[in-house]
């Protein structure tokens, strides 16, 4: 059975490693290269998980702070979101890409080591096999679903909102 728990997990070495490729990268066309796919999944993964994951442990979570861990990563994505909104807005190897990428890296970063601490330990604790291999199904069919990026939502979220919406 699949489980979201092992995708989520690969998504984040997947980030981890491309932030790690553009330190290899020797000009601004292999930067490029790195950070557009690196970008477009960054805003994928979080609209992936506010989408799938962080829903279900507000519904599930019960070992943990499921609302305070949903609050922390919904602030996190907007900063990982923002960040690479700015590296955009810059031209590909400017001090002011980056530094925006830098950014992207450190929030990222936060997010991914905090995550991995509370909410999937939480997660894994509430929920069933059978369930999160329900979630790894939406979970592949949100990413067919926005190949590329495409339809992804971007825009900064209210934490408080969110938790409201999805409790």
């Amino acid at each position: 059975m699949a489980d979201i728990v092992d995708l989520v997990y690969a998504d984040h070495d997947w980030l981890r490693r491309q932030f790690f490729y553009l330190d290899y990268a020797t000009g601004n066309a292999e930067l490029t290269a790195v950070w557009e796919a690196l970008a477009t999944r960054l805003d994928t993964h979080a609209d992936a998980e506010e989408t799938v994951f962080y829903p279900t442990l507000l519904k599930k979570g019960d070992s943990g702070d499921p609302e305070e861990e949903t609050e922390d990563a919904i602030d996190d994505h907007n900063k990982i979101r923002a960040a690479v909104t700015d590296a955009r807005s810059h031209r590909v190897g400017t001090k002011v890409w980056f530094e925006a990428v830098g950014a992207a890296r450190t929030e990222n970063g936060k997010h991914l080591d905090e995550e991995e601490r509370e909410a999937i330990p939480d997660f894994i604790k509430s929920t069933s096999p059978e369930l999160r291999h329900q979630l790894a199904m939406r979970w592949l069919q949100f990413y067919a679903d926005h190949r590329d990026g495409a339809g992804v939502n971007t825009k900064s979220k209210d934490a408080a909102e969110y938790i409201e919406a999805n409790s």
